[in-house]
């Protein structure tokens, strides 16, 4: 029975494999793993791309407006020192500046004034400041040679009748007189067109040039920093700079846009959106990188994992396997105080236990089989048995042998219930009435020489005890502990719980330290030494037999102090239709 219920237990336990379980625990720990990866690193990356694409629009925009406040330092500077010149000029008391060389004094006075006026004039980053006239006569420094002004695409552009200012552009420096201090530096140069038709400079042209390679090298500052294509245009669209790398425009390019004020240029950066992303297309790149490593070491870890865990279920199941098979001596190894080890240790005690009910089942078994064997040995007819005794019994009336009467009434009585083998266990009433029975007798053999005390309450009578298991008892009482009968004898029944406990005690003879170790370490199989020990054994095997090895008897005594047997068993009634 107990087999089959561990099979049943083994084949409930392993309906799913434990390669089907390492395969859930390994889905399962990589969902709570990768969910909360994959989940803060897009979060993560959204928000660190959010802040570097702000922050580096941010930093497009402000570079571009550094350039806007470069080129208009410049140009404003260059506008005042025009505006300056210009006034000059049209001052009536200026009109000895002609179109030609000075031939007299008062010409060569002005046009060392007008020059000191230029002179003046110039900072750090003037590279020229001249006066050209109509008829190709400057005015400044002798580092000038008009004729290869030319070579600028914007003063060619310029005709007789333009007026106003000409922003040049920026050129390099290559139309001064040979090998001049800054011959071939890039410059930005600004034309002015004298319109005065009154003066004697009207038509001329005023020419300022600046040093460009500040401005210049921050355009290339810019470029390198942001990878933008950048340009600068005037209001008529034409090209003033111009990244020299190919670009082609493309509506998803970003772009930063700046007008200055100075004289309507645009100033437009163009960044190709894969390059403006490019910072947040890396991150994103590193956190799939990450987020794929981690689920690799998250897998990795969770097979180890799951490895170790359904080793330790595969180890049980093989246990359960074995113990299926009648292997009922194996048992698990407990690894840990987990769920697991709690596991593996309630199998332990299950096995165990399984164990112990076989033993017990095969213990019980071998009793019963051996109370058969000997009640059929013992059988013998009753009725032939009682009529005998019952004409003996009314031989003595007829005789007036009262004693000899009462002996053989009582003893019909005690036999009557000994021999009664249909039920092996009777109330206890039933069974305390034929111990008063069997003391009737002995008062008539021994006379009133012992005393007998009696404690149970009536309601412990209806529990059931096994037949004939006090009279051994008292029978051992009068041939070992008393003397020629005389003595005390005390027996009491309570209940503990859903125990009975029942007391014999005598203040007979007692017994030694060896017998009383006799008896109460005896095993049900092996035969008392000496007298005395055969009915409280098998009083022992009886409780044992009903109702388990955890109950029976237990005896208490010392030499010349007396005895005290103590009975345990569980409270058990008959049932409505009588049987027990």
């Amino acid at each position: 029975m107990f087999i089959r219920l561990g099979k049943q237990f083994y084949q409930r336990f392993s309906v799913h494999s434990y390669r089907s379980i390492r395969a859930k625990l390994l889905f399962c720990f990589l969902i709570v793993t990768i969910i909360p990866l994959l989940s803060l690193g897009a979060l993560n990356y959204y928000q660190s791309a959010k802040v570097i694409n702000s922050q580096f629009g941010k930093y497009g925009e402000n570079t571009v407006a550094q350039l806007d406040q470069q080129i208009s330092s410049s140009l404003s500077r260059m506008n005042q020192t025009t505006g300056t010149i210009y006034s000059y000029l049209l001052d009536p008391a200026r009109a000895g500046l002609g179109n030609q060389v000075p031939s007299t004094y008062q010409e060569i006075m002005d046009k060392d004034d007008f020059e000191a006026l230029l002179k003046s004039l110039k900072t750090d980053k003037t590279t020229g400041i001249y006066l050209i006239t109509r008829s190709g006569y400057y005015y400044g420094e002798n580092n000038l040679d008009v004729s290869k002004l030319d070579s600028i695409p914007a003063w060619r552009s310029m005709t007789s009748v333009s007026k106003g200012a000409h922003w040049l552009g920026f050129y390099p420096m290559n139309h001064g007189m040979g090998d001049t201090q800054h011959q071939g530096e890039p410059v930005l140069g600004l034309a002015v067109r004298i319109n005065n038709p009154k003066g004697a400079q009207h038509g001329s042209t005023i020419l300022i040039e600046e040093n460009a390679e500040g401005l210049l090298r921050m355009f290339h500052m810019f470029e390198g920093d942001t990878k933008a294509h950048l340009t600068v245009k005037d209001p008529a669209g034409l090209t003033i700079y111009e990244t020299k790398a190919a670009f082609t425009p493309n509506s998803s390019d970003v772009v930063w846009n700046r007008t200055l004020a100075a004289n309507g240029w645009k100033i437009e950066a163009r960044l190709p959106a894969q390059a403006f992303y490019l910072s947040s297309n890396l991150i994103r790149s590193n956190t799939v990188v990450v987020a794929v490593v981690s689920c690799l070491l998250a897998f990795g870890l969770a097979y180890i994992f799951s490895s170790r865990f359904t080793a330790r279920i595969r180890r049980l199941k093989d246990a359960m396997q074995k113990v299926s098979f009648g292997k009922l001596h194996t048992r698990t190894l407990v690894e840990g105080k987990d769920e697991l080890g709690s596991l593996d240790t309630s199998f332990n005690r299950m096995v165990s236990g399984i164990q112990s009910l076989v033993q017990e089942v095969e213990i019980s078994e071998r009793l019963k089989k051996e109370a058969e064997l000997k009640a059929f040995h013992y059988q013998i007819n009753p009725h032939l048995l009682f009529n005998t005794l019952n004409s003996i019994q009314w031989k003595a009336r007829l005789q007036g042998a009262e004693d000899i009467r009462q002996m053989i009434y009582h003893l019909t009585m005690v036999l009557e219930g000994n021999l009664d083998i249909s039920q092996e266990l009777i109330p206890l009433g039933r069974e305390l009435r034929m111990i008063e029975h069997f003391l009737k007798i002995q008062e008539v053999r021994y006379g009133s020489v012992f005393t007998y005390e009696q404690v149970c309450s009536e309601d412990l009578k209806p529990y059931l005890i096994p037949r004939m298991t006090l009279q051994p008892l008292f029978e051992n009482i009068f041939f070992h502990a008393f003397e020629d009968g005389e003595g005390t004898i005390r027996l009491r029944v309570e209940e503990e719980g859903e125990q009975l406990v029942l007391t014999l005690s005598d203040d007979g003879a007692g017994m030694t330290e060896e017998k009383l170790k006799q008896l109460n370490t005896q095993r049900p199989k092996e035969q008392p030494k000496g007298r005395g020990g055969l009915g409280v054994q098998n009083a022992n095997q009886k409780f044992k037999l009903h109702f388990g090895l955890q109950y029976g008897l237990t005896v208490h005594s010392r030499k010349g102090e007396g005895t005290t047997i103590v009975i345990r068993w569980p409270k058990k009634e008959e049932n409505p239709h009588g049987d027990s």
